[in-house]
Protein backbone atom coordinates (compact mmCIF):
# COMPACT_ATOMS: atom_id res chain seq x y z
CA UNK A 1 0.00 0.00 0.00
CA UNK A 2 1.27 3.26 -0.75
CA UNK A 3 1.96 6.24 1.58
CA UNK A 4 -1.07 8.44 1.54
CA UNK A 5 0.15 11.75 0.92
CA UNK A 6 -1.05 14.66 3.57
CA UNK A 7 -3.80 15.66 1.21
CA UNK A 8 -5.16 12.33 1.02
CA UNK A 9 -4.71 11.98 5.11
CA UNK A 10 -6.93 15.39 4.96
CA UNK A 11 -9.76 13.94 3.24
CA UNK A 12 -10.11 10.36 5.09
CA UNK A 13 -9.94 12.20 8.23
CA UNK A 14 -12.48 14.88 7.45
CA UNK A 15 -14.71 12.25 6.41
CA UNK A 16 -14.26 10.25 9.65
CA UNK A 17 -15.23 13.02 11.59
CA UNK A 18 -18.74 13.79 10.15
CA UNK A 19 -20.37 11.36 12.13
CA UNK A 20 -19.77 13.67 14.78
CA UNK A 21 -22.85 16.21 14.83
CA UNK A 22 -22.09 18.24 18.10
CA UNK A 23 -20.08 20.64 16.10
CA UNK A 24 -21.21 24.07 16.31
CA UNK A 25 -19.86 26.74 18.76
CA UNK A 26 -21.69 29.73 20.73
CA UNK A 27 -21.18 31.58 23.72
CA UNK A 28 -17.50 31.66 24.15
CA UNK A 29 -16.21 34.46 26.01
CA UNK A 30 -12.10 33.52 26.10
CA UNK A 31 -9.89 36.64 26.35
CA UNK A 32 -8.12 37.65 24.03
CA UNK A 33 -4.08 38.05 23.85
CA UNK A 34 -2.52 41.28 22.62
CA UNK A 35 -1.21 40.08 19.50
CA UNK A 36 -2.55 36.91 19.03
CA UNK A 37 -4.54 35.55 15.87
CA UNK A 38 -8.21 34.93 15.68
CA UNK A 39 -11.29 36.04 17.99
CA UNK A 40 -14.13 34.40 19.73
CA UNK A 41 -17.31 36.55 19.94
CA UNK A 42 -19.76 35.98 22.67
CA UNK A 43 -22.53 35.81 20.08
CA UNK A 44 -21.17 32.69 18.60
CA UNK A 45 -19.76 31.54 15.14
CA UNK A 46 -21.47 31.77 12.11
CA UNK A 47 -21.85 28.54 10.09
CA UNK A 48 -22.59 27.73 6.89
CA UNK A 49 -23.22 23.79 6.08
CA UNK A 50 -22.21 21.36 2.88
CA UNK A 51 -24.77 19.50 1.25
CA UNK A 52 -24.51 16.44 3.19
CA UNK A 53 -24.57 18.77 6.32
CA UNK A 54 -21.47 19.02 7.76
CA UNK A 55 -20.23 22.22 9.46
CA UNK A 56 -17.43 23.86 7.22
CA UNK A 57 -16.52 26.85 9.11
CA UNK A 58 -14.52 25.23 11.45
CA UNK A 59 -11.96 22.85 10.71
CA UNK A 60 -13.48 19.08 11.53
CA UNK A 61 -11.24 16.59 11.73
CA UNK A 62 -9.90 13.30 13.78
CA UNK A 63 -6.25 13.68 14.78
CA UNK A 64 -6.29 9.64 13.46
CA UNK A 65 -9.23 7.28 12.97
CA UNK A 66 -7.17 4.25 14.67
CA UNK A 67 -8.83 3.17 17.31
CA UNK A 68 -8.71 0.48 20.13
CA UNK A 69 -12.56 0.72 20.54
CA UNK A 70 -14.95 -1.91 18.71
CA UNK A 71 -17.82 0.58 18.68
CA UNK A 72 -20.81 -1.05 16.56
CA UNK A 73 -22.01 1.87 15.01
CA UNK A 74 -18.94 3.21 14.33
CA UNK A 75 -17.12 3.35 10.89
CA UNK A 76 -13.52 3.84 12.95
CA UNK A 77 -14.20 0.56 14.94
CA UNK A 78 -11.25 -1.48 15.32
CA UNK A 79 -12.87 -4.61 13.40
CA UNK A 80 -13.59 -2.14 10.50
CA UNK A 81 -11.36 -2.60 7.45
CA UNK A 82 -10.41 1.08 6.25
CA UNK A 83 -7.72 2.63 5.76
CA UNK A 84 -6.01 4.35 8.97
CA UNK A 85 -4.28 7.34 8.84
CA UNK A 86 -3.11 10.06 11.44
CA UNK A 87 -1.82 13.59 11.74
CA UNK A 88 0.44 15.16 14.41
CA UNK A 89 -0.35 17.57 16.84
CA UNK A 90 2.16 19.80 14.92
CA UNK A 91 0.41 19.13 11.31
CA UNK A 92 -2.81 19.63 12.67
CA UNK A 93 -2.12 23.23 14.14
CA UNK A 94 -0.31 24.35 11.22
CA UNK A 95 -3.19 23.20 9.37
CA UNK A 96 -5.50 25.09 11.31
CA UNK A 97 -3.50 28.16 11.34
CA UNK A 98 -3.15 28.51 7.49
CA UNK A 99 -6.83 27.67 7.07
CA UNK A 100 -7.62 30.19 9.68
CA UNK A 101 -5.27 33.09 7.45
CA UNK A 102 -6.65 31.87 4.27
CA UNK A 103 -10.31 32.86 5.50
CA UNK A 104 -11.37 29.43 5.43
CA UNK A 105 -12.66 28.40 8.59
CA UNK A 106 -12.88 30.45 12.25
CA UNK A 107 -11.97 27.54 14.32
CA UNK A 108 -11.35 24.16 15.15
CA UNK A 109 -13.33 20.87 16.12
CA UNK A 110 -10.99 18.12 17.24
CA UNK A 111 -11.63 14.56 18.10
CA UNK A 112 -9.82 11.28 17.72
CA UNK A 113 -10.12 7.84 17.39
CA UNK A 114 -8.46 6.23 20.90
CA UNK A 115 -5.26 5.10 20.34
CA UNK A 116 -3.07 3.32 22.48
CA UNK A 117 -4.46 4.51 25.40
CA UNK A 118 -7.56 7.02 26.77
CA UNK A 119 -4.42 9.22 28.21
CA UNK A 120 -2.22 9.12 25.23
CA UNK A 121 -4.98 10.40 22.91
CA UNK A 122 -6.15 13.26 25.54
CA UNK A 123 -1.72 13.61 25.88
CA UNK A 124 -1.96 14.02 21.77
CA UNK A 125 -5.13 16.21 21.33
CA UNK A 126 -4.17 18.90 23.81
CA UNK A 127 -0.78 19.25 22.79
CA UNK A 128 -2.20 19.99 19.31
CA UNK A 129 -4.67 22.77 21.39
CA UNK A 130 -1.21 23.61 23.03
CA UNK A 131 1.01 24.50 19.83
CA UNK A 132 -2.10 26.57 18.74
CA UNK A 133 -2.26 28.61 21.61
CA UNK A 134 1.08 29.19 23.00
CA UNK A 135 3.01 28.92 19.91
CA UNK A 136 0.54 30.35 16.94
CA UNK A 137 -1.24 32.25 19.33
CA UNK A 138 -4.24 31.51 18.23
CA UNK A 139 -7.20 33.03 19.78
CA UNK A 140 -10.19 31.62 17.97
CA UNK A 141 -12.59 29.00 18.83
CA UNK A 142 -11.36 25.60 19.61
CA UNK A 143 -13.83 22.55 20.80
CA UNK A 144 -12.02 19.48 21.72
CA UNK A 145 -13.61 15.96 22.55
CA UNK A 146 -12.49 14.29 25.81
CA UNK A 147 -11.74 10.65 25.72
CA UNK A 148 -14.01 8.79 27.71
CA UNK A 149 -11.53 6.97 30.60
CA UNK A 150 -9.07 9.93 30.67
CA UNK A 151 -7.53 11.06 33.58
CA UNK A 152 -9.09 13.87 35.32
CA UNK A 153 -5.67 16.04 35.29
CA UNK A 154 -5.67 15.63 31.45
CA UNK A 155 -9.73 16.73 30.94
CA UNK A 156 -9.04 20.30 33.66
CA UNK A 157 -5.97 20.62 31.01
CA UNK A 158 -8.28 20.20 28.23
CA UNK A 159 -10.93 22.54 29.27
CA UNK A 160 -8.18 25.35 30.45
CA UNK A 161 -7.12 25.68 26.30
CA UNK A 162 -10.39 25.02 24.53
CA UNK A 163 -13.34 27.17 24.53
CA UNK A 164 -16.08 23.83 24.65
CA UNK A 165 -15.23 20.68 25.26
CA UNK A 166 -17.40 17.94 24.96
CA UNK A 167 -18.03 13.73 25.54
CA UNK A 168 -20.64 12.17 23.88
CA UNK A 169 -23.13 9.94 25.42
CA UNK A 170 -23.66 8.00 22.48
CA UNK A 171 -26.19 5.59 23.70
CA UNK A 172 -29.21 6.15 26.15
CA UNK A 173 -28.69 3.62 28.72
CA UNK A 174 -26.12 1.16 30.40
CA UNK A 175 -27.63 -2.00 28.94
CA UNK A 176 -27.07 -0.35 24.98
CA UNK A 177 -23.38 0.94 25.74
CA UNK A 178 -22.72 -2.79 26.65
CA UNK A 179 -24.07 -3.65 24.30
CA UNK A 180 -22.73 -1.90 21.35
CA UNK A 181 -19.80 -0.44 22.80
CA UNK A 182 -18.46 -2.54 24.99
CA UNK A 183 -14.71 -1.27 25.57
CA UNK A 184 -16.56 1.96 26.79
CA UNK A 185 -18.39 2.03 30.08
CA UNK A 186 -21.16 4.73 31.09
CA UNK A 187 -18.92 5.88 34.32
CA UNK A 188 -15.95 6.62 31.81
CA UNK A 189 -18.77 9.21 30.17
CA UNK A 190 -20.55 10.47 33.37
CA UNK A 191 -17.29 11.00 35.17
CA UNK A 192 -15.51 13.31 32.63
CA UNK A 193 -18.47 15.40 32.00
CA UNK A 194 -19.51 16.22 36.36
CA UNK A 195 -15.55 17.05 36.25
CA UNK A 196 -16.36 19.13 33.61
CA UNK A 197 -19.83 20.87 34.89
CA UNK A 198 -17.92 21.41 38.51
CA UNK A 199 -14.86 23.34 36.94
CA UNK A 200 -17.26 25.38 35.35
CA UNK A 201 -19.06 25.95 38.57
CA UNK A 202 -15.74 26.74 40.07
CA UNK A 203 -14.71 29.38 38.03
CA UNK A 204 -17.97 31.42 37.57
CA UNK A 205 -17.99 31.45 41.46
CA UNK A 206 -13.82 33.07 41.35
CA UNK A 207 -15.43 35.63 39.18
CA UNK A 208 -14.26 37.83 35.85
CA UNK A 209 -10.50 37.32 37.16
CA UNK A 210 -9.93 33.61 37.19
CA UNK A 211 -8.72 32.03 34.29
CA UNK A 212 -11.06 30.83 31.40
CA UNK A 213 -12.82 26.89 31.85
CA UNK A 214 -14.14 26.18 28.66
CA UNK A 215 -16.42 29.49 28.41
CA UNK A 216 -18.99 27.77 25.90
CA UNK A 217 -19.36 24.48 27.93
CA UNK A 218 -19.37 21.66 27.56
CA UNK A 219 -22.09 19.44 25.04
CA UNK A 220 -23.04 15.76 23.94
CA UNK A 221 -24.50 13.88 21.78
CA UNK A 222 -27.29 10.82 21.76
CA UNK A 223 -27.22 8.70 18.45
CA UNK A 224 -31.20 7.79 17.78
CA UNK A 225 -32.78 4.52 16.50
CA UNK A 226 -29.30 1.66 16.96
CA UNK A 227 -31.04 1.09 20.26
CA UNK A 228 -34.73 0.38 21.21
CA UNK A 229 -35.30 3.59 23.55
CA UNK A 230 -38.72 5.33 23.36
CA UNK A 231 -38.35 9.34 22.41
CA UNK A 232 -39.55 9.92 26.39
CA UNK A 233 -36.72 8.22 27.88
CA UNK A 234 -34.53 10.48 25.61
CA UNK A 235 -35.89 13.40 26.62
CA UNK A 236 -35.71 12.41 29.89
CA UNK A 237 -32.27 11.98 29.94
CA UNK A 238 -31.59 15.35 28.40
CA UNK A 239 -33.91 16.99 31.17
CA UNK A 240 -31.37 15.59 33.43
CA UNK A 241 -28.45 16.49 31.89
CA UNK A 242 -29.65 20.35 31.53
CA UNK A 243 -30.49 20.66 34.81
CA UNK A 244 -27.77 18.63 36.74
CA UNK A 245 -25.04 19.44 34.34
CA UNK A 246 -26.11 22.11 32.81
CA UNK A 247 -24.77 21.09 29.53
CA UNK A 248 -24.85 23.51 26.79
CA UNK A 249 -26.63 21.03 24.62
CA UNK A 250 -27.58 18.08 23.84
CA UNK A 251 -27.20 16.77 19.82
CA UNK A 252 -29.51 13.99 18.52
CA UNK A 253 -27.82 11.94 15.24
CA UNK A 254 -29.71 9.50 13.41
CA UNK A 255 -28.45 6.10 13.20
CA UNK A 256 -27.12 5.87 10.01
CA UNK A 257 -25.57 1.98 9.22
CA UNK A 258 -21.93 2.44 8.34
CA UNK A 259 -20.75 -1.03 9.26
CA UNK A 260 -22.55 -4.37 9.46
CA UNK A 261 -22.76 -5.93 12.52
CA UNK A 262 -26.02 -8.58 13.68
CA UNK A 263 -26.25 -6.58 16.79
CA UNK A 264 -27.35 -3.30 14.89
CA UNK A 265 -31.47 -3.06 13.53
CA UNK A 266 -32.66 -2.50 10.46
CA UNK A 267 -33.91 0.62 9.49
CA UNK A 268 -37.74 0.50 9.60
CA UNK A 269 -40.56 2.30 11.55
CA UNK A 270 -40.53 5.87 11.36
CA UNK A 271 -37.95 7.44 9.56
CA UNK A 272 -34.91 8.21 12.00
CA UNK A 273 -34.13 11.87 10.41
CA UNK A 274 -37.73 12.58 10.97
CA UNK A 275 -37.44 11.58 14.71
CA UNK A 276 -34.30 13.47 14.91
CA UNK A 277 -36.21 16.42 13.62
CA UNK A 278 -38.68 15.83 16.40
CA UNK A 279 -36.49 15.24 19.59
CA UNK A 280 -34.61 18.48 18.48
CA UNK A 281 -38.01 20.42 18.47
CA UNK A 282 -39.28 18.35 21.98
CA UNK A 283 -35.57 19.49 23.06
CA UNK A 284 -36.29 23.07 22.21
CA UNK A 285 -39.57 23.14 23.92
CA UNK A 286 -37.37 21.64 27.25
CA UNK A 287 -34.99 24.22 27.37
CA UNK A 288 -36.59 27.62 26.31
CA UNK A 289 -40.78 27.42 26.28
CA UNK A 290 -40.91 26.24 30.20
CA UNK A 291 -42.47 21.76 28.79
CA UNK A 292 -41.20 19.08 31.54
CA UNK A 293 -40.88 15.45 29.41
CA UNK A 294 -43.98 14.02 31.21
CA UNK A 295 -46.27 17.02 29.28
CA UNK A 296 -44.79 15.95 26.23
CA UNK A 297 -45.09 12.31 26.59
CA UNK A 298 -46.07 9.42 28.51
CA UNK A 299 -45.92 5.78 29.18
CA UNK A 300 -49.22 5.42 27.54
CA UNK A 301 -47.60 7.77 24.19
CA UNK A 302 -43.83 7.51 24.63
CA UNK A 303 -42.86 8.30 21.04
CA UNK A 304 -43.17 11.74 19.26
CA UNK A 305 -45.86 12.53 16.47
CA UNK A 306 -44.15 11.91 13.29
CA UNK A 307 -46.40 13.72 11.88
CA UNK A 308 -46.89 16.88 14.16
CA UNK A 309 -44.41 19.12 15.88
CA UNK A 310 -44.50 18.64 19.72
CA UNK A 311 -46.17 21.65 20.53
CA UNK A 312 -48.92 21.23 18.16
CA UNK A 313 -49.43 17.58 19.49
CA UNK A 314 -49.61 18.83 23.25
CA UNK A 315 -52.01 21.64 22.39
CA UNK A 316 -54.75 19.20 20.94
CA UNK A 317 -54.15 16.93 23.86
CA UNK A 318 -54.59 19.46 26.17
CA UNK A 319 -57.90 21.69 24.48
CA UNK A 320 -59.47 22.40 27.93
CA UNK A 321 -56.76 24.72 28.11
CA UNK A 322 -57.46 27.02 24.76
CA UNK A 323 -58.55 29.21 23.87
CA UNK A 324 -56.25 31.76 25.25
CA UNK A 325 -57.19 35.24 25.18
CA UNK A 326 -53.96 37.19 23.46
CA UNK A 327 -54.68 40.66 25.80
CA UNK A 328 -54.57 38.84 29.09
CA UNK A 329 -52.35 35.61 29.18
CA UNK A 330 -49.50 35.52 30.42
CA UNK A 331 -45.99 35.39 28.98
CA UNK A 332 -45.38 31.79 29.87
CA UNK A 333 -49.16 30.65 29.01
CA UNK A 334 -48.76 32.67 25.11
CA UNK A 335 -45.75 30.32 25.08
CA UNK A 336 -47.16 27.35 25.02
CA UNK A 337 -49.75 28.38 21.63
CA UNK A 338 -48.55 26.11 19.01
CA UNK A 339 -47.75 29.03 16.26
CA UNK A 340 -46.21 31.52 19.14
CA UNK A 341 -42.36 31.53 19.28
CA UNK A 342 -40.54 33.19 22.34
CA UNK A 343 -39.82 36.53 19.97
CA UNK A 344 -43.42 36.85 19.06
CA UNK A 345 -44.71 36.25 22.10
CA UNK A 346 -42.10 38.85 23.30
CA UNK A 347 -43.94 41.56 20.39
CA UNK A 348 -47.40 40.87 21.62
CA UNK A 349 -46.34 41.72 25.42
CA UNK A 350 -44.58 44.94 24.00
CA UNK A 351 -47.49 45.54 21.78
CA UNK A 352 -51.23 44.89 24.03
CA UNK A 353 -49.28 47.70 26.19
CA UNK A 354 -50.27 50.01 24.00
CA UNK A 355 -53.71 48.68 22.15
CA UNK A 356 -56.05 45.36 22.03
CA UNK A 357 -55.04 43.01 20.00
CA UNK A 358 -57.32 40.67 17.60
CA UNK A 359 -56.28 37.55 15.97
CA UNK A 360 -56.06 39.29 12.73
CA UNK A 361 -53.63 41.23 13.78
CA UNK A 362 -50.77 38.91 15.34
CA UNK A 363 -49.23 37.95 11.84
CA UNK A 364 -47.57 41.03 12.10
CA UNK A 365 -45.90 40.26 15.17
CA UNK A 366 -44.70 37.02 14.03
CA UNK A 367 -46.91 34.33 14.73
CA UNK A 368 -47.99 31.43 12.44
CA UNK A 369 -51.55 32.32 12.55
CA UNK A 370 -52.25 28.73 10.81
CA UNK A 371 -52.08 26.96 13.58
CA UNK A 372 -51.84 29.66 16.21
CA UNK A 373 -55.44 31.16 15.28
CA UNK A 374 -57.28 27.71 16.11
CA UNK A 375 -55.96 28.06 19.89
CA UNK A 376 -56.38 32.10 20.53
CA UNK A 377 -58.92 34.67 21.31
CA UNK A 378 -58.11 38.12 20.31
CA UNK A 379 -60.34 40.70 21.95
CA UNK A 380 -63.17 38.29 22.39
CA UNK A 381 -63.20 37.01 19.14
CA UNK A 382 -61.88 33.92 18.18
CA UNK A 383 -59.72 33.35 14.97
CA UNK A 384 -61.88 30.26 13.79
CA UNK A 385 -64.78 28.15 14.04
CA UNK A 386 -64.81 25.13 16.83
CA UNK A 387 -63.40 22.24 15.24
CA UNK A 388 -63.80 18.26 16.38
CA UNK A 389 -59.76 17.31 17.37
CA UNK A 390 -59.73 14.84 14.64
CA UNK A 391 -60.44 17.67 12.06
CA UNK A 392 -57.86 20.47 13.97
CA UNK A 393 -55.36 17.75 13.70
CA UNK A 394 -55.82 16.91 10.09
CA UNK A 395 -55.28 21.05 9.46
CA UNK A 396 -52.68 21.24 11.33
CA UNK A 397 -51.01 18.34 9.81
CA UNK A 398 -51.93 19.81 6.17
CA UNK A 399 -50.20 23.68 7.15
CA UNK A 400 -47.15 21.39 8.49
CA UNK A 401 -46.50 19.72 5.22
CA UNK A 402 -47.12 22.56 3.36
CA UNK A 403 -44.25 24.53 5.00
CA UNK A 404 -42.46 21.45 4.83
CA UNK A 405 -42.29 20.94 1.19
CA UNK A 406 -39.48 24.08 1.07
CA UNK A 407 -36.03 22.64 0.41
CA UNK A 408 -33.08 23.78 2.53
CA UNK A 409 -31.11 26.26 0.26
CA UNK A 410 -27.91 24.51 -0.82
CA UNK A 411 -24.19 25.79 -0.96
CA UNK A 412 -24.04 23.27 -4.21
CA UNK A 413 -27.48 23.65 -5.79
CA UNK A 414 -28.46 26.60 -7.09
CA UNK A 415 -31.97 25.48 -7.83
CA UNK A 416 -32.42 25.06 -4.44
CA UNK A 417 -35.07 27.12 -2.21
CA UNK A 418 -34.64 28.42 1.70
CA UNK A 419 -37.20 26.36 3.99
CA UNK A 420 -39.31 28.65 5.72
CA UNK A 421 -38.73 27.22 9.74
CA UNK A 422 -41.57 29.60 11.34
CA UNK A 423 -41.74 29.53 14.96
CA UNK A 424 -43.69 26.82 17.29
Amino acid sequence: MTVPTFEEKLRILAESARYDVSCSSSGSNRGERKGGVGTVAASGICHSWSADGRCISLLKILLTNHCTFDCAYCPNRRSNDIRRVTLTPDEVAELTINFYRRNYIEGLFLSSGVVKSPDHTMELLIETVRILREEHRFNGYIHLKLTPGADPLLVSRAGRLADRVSINLELPTRESLALLAPDKSRDSILLPMHQVSGLIAARKGEGARAPAFAPAGQSTQIIIGATPENDLRIITLSQRLYQRLGLKRVYYSAYVPVTSDPRLPPLNGVPLLLREHRLYQADWLLRFYGFAPDELLDNSTPDLDPELDPKSAWALRNRDLFPVEVNQAEYEVLLRVPGIGIRSAQRIIRARREQRLRVEELARLGVVLKRARHFLTGDGICGVKELSSDRLRAVLITAAKRRSSAVQLSLFDTAASVAVTGEF
